[in-house]
């Protein structure tokens, strides 16, 4: 699976009517291929959305491009409050669950992680040993490393119902040695990021 993953960066104040124009233009889109879900970012910079889009191949998602041309009102207008854009295509992990609609929370955590060149494999190793028990704390919705661009990332998203519960749920993964990975201590990792997002009302996670 390819996924590919949108951020735009807005003016300050314009995300409630990026969202609605999105939100009105989405069900042509849909037909498609499904949108995965749609953020706007509560912490590090502000006026930020995300969203996702899979796909089963490079060949599915250029076709689809190729398409979506001839769909009323798409893309929704909102060149206006835009200052920056970025899509990154990433390749799932083996382990990433189906992007599909769920109900998962108030809460998603999406982090990037920047690791030593040409150790993804070995991180992705890593990551299998443990992540089955972390998943039974709270929900993986999305693991996929960087296919193009900036290499050796790893860009992975958590749902949580609230702040409480994404508090306890770290405290508790590492009291218990569930997490984090071997891949967080064996010198493989270089730099972590990571926001805090709410969901849309349409997003199809939320």
């Amino acid at each position: 699976m390819i996924i590919e993953l949108r951020s735009n960066r807005l003016k300050p104040g314009s995300v409630p009517t990026v969202e609605e124009r999105y939100g009105n233009a989405l069900h042509g889109r849909n037909k498609l291929s499904p949108l995965g879900g749609f953020w706007h970012s509560e912490t590090g910079t502000l006026n930020n959305i995300f969203n996702i889009w899979p796909f089963e191949s490079y060949a599915e998602r250029e076709r689809i491009r190729s398409e979506w041309t001839n769909v009323a009102g798409w893309p929704p207008p909102i060149e206006e409050f835009l200052l920056e854009q970025d899509t990154r295509l990433l390749r799932a992990a083996p382990f990433c669950p189906p992007i599909e609609e769920r109900h998962l929370g108030g809460v998603y955590e999406m982090c990037i992680d920047t690791y030593a060149a040409r150790t993804i494999p070995k991180v992705i190793a890593y990551w299998q040993e443990k992540i089955e028990a972390r998943q039974r704390l709270s929900p993986l919705v999305m693991c996929a490393f960087a296919d193009t661009g900036v290499l050796n990332q790893l860009v992975h998203i958590w749902a949580y119902r609230d702040l409480q519960e994404r508090q306890r749920v770290r405290a508790e993964a590492v009291d218990q040695g569930i997490w984090p990975p071997k891949s967080h201590t064996d010198g493989l990792l270089l730099k972590q990021e990571n926001v805090l997002m709410t969901p849309a009302s349409f997003s199809p996670l939320r």
